[in-house]
């Protein structure tokens, strides 16, 4: 059995990384890291897993466990790797930001791999370290890859994206209170979402050159999880050679599918998988993508990633059906 360690086991992200994780066929969760809630039962602050008494918060870590997730906000991964030692042989998987881009891949003596499983898959066989990807970086990349691989994104991209409050995290602010969020929404971050590094650094690595403006209006919505992403771009090509370039690429990758119907978020809320659909109006082709933002979008994928690392079907313990009712 893999034995696992959760660090930052209070959020929704860790929650859901729990979640499936006590349903992995091939693993064995050693602890739960959090310093605010060290012995404490994990129900406690994750109703849901009232059924597992046995898992508990502790602040103490096991140093030789084959793989740890880093579940800590943005910037936090960096400090406790550097407070606490784990083993050579200890892979890490970080659902931060600390470590996604070029400039911040490298942490001492371990480096980095980008955990997008479409575009790194063979990459992340061998990875020791991944930083797994954003939620809207997530979204948006699967929209785009197939066009950036053929070298075809040579307009400016217009890109907007809907997100569940989940994506926000646990902790409460104005616009996270269900006053303020419910029959609402709202744009945040416009233009300047701090995904948009890595977005475009995944797009120059298969599009070297790619120099296109990405002008993405971020929004925050009404409900709890998923995003919904759309976007459009100059295109040459049919809508019929579009879908035949998006189902060839994706072919062989396990959680993204290509829909010729237009999709809708249930479709993917509590699963693994990303839904794209691909439309041609004018001259502009126009991409929608949909997944949910805690699990392709954070822990799922995480798990994904794990697979791989231990030389497991990326499916293995994933397969979730959308609570579509």
């Amino acid at each position: 059995m893999i034995q696992i360690g959760i660090v930052g086991g209070t959020g929704y992200v860790a929650g859901e990384l729990i979640r499936i994780l006590i349903n992995h066929p091939e693993v064995k969760i050693d602890f739960v890291y959090s310093h605010t809630q060290a012995g404490k039962k994990a129900y406690s602050v994750h109703e849901d897993l009232f059924a597992h008494p046995e898992i508990e918060f502790t602040d103490s870590i096991t140093e030789n466990v084959d793989v740890v997730f880093l579940c800590l906000g943005h910037g936090h991964s960096t400090q406790f790797l550097a407070e606490n030692i784990f083993s050579e042989k200890t892979k890490i998987i970080d659902l931060s930001n600390d470590f996604r881009t070029k400039e911040n891949d490298r942490f001492e003596q371990r480096k980095f791999d980008y955990g997008l499983v479409e575009m790194n898959r063979e990459i992340l066989r061998q990875s020791d370290n991944i930083a797994n990807p954003g939620c809207f970086a997530t979204a948006i990349q699967l929209g785009l890859l197939p066009l950036a691989k053929k070298q075809l994104l040579n307009s400016s991209i217009h890109i907007q994206g809907i997100t569940g409050s989940t994506g926000a995290g646990r902790t409460l602010s104005e616009t996270t209170h269900f006053n303020w969020r419910n029959n609402n929404i709202s744009v945040y971050k416009a233009f300047t979402h701090q995904h948009l590094t890595e977005i475009r650094e995944s797009l120059q690595s298969c599009q070297p050159g790619f120099n296109q403006e990405l002008n993405f209006i971020p929004i925050r919505g009404d409900f709890t999880r998923g995003i919904l992403s759309s976007m459009y771009m100059d295109c040459a090509l049919t809508q019929a050679e579009l879908i035949r370039l998006y189902q060839d690429f994706y072919a062989d990758k396990t959680f993204t599918h290509v829909s010729e119907s237009p999709i809708n978020l249930k479709q993917v809320v509590n699963t693994n998988y990303c839904l794209i659909h691909i439309e041609k109006h004018g001259n502009k082709a126009f991409i929608v993508s949909a997944i949910d933002n805690l699990l392709k979008g954070a822990s799922g994928q995480a798990v994904e990633n794990m697979n791989l690392m231990f030389g497991l079907a990326p499916d293995t313990g994933l397969l979730f059906k959308p609570t579509y009712f």
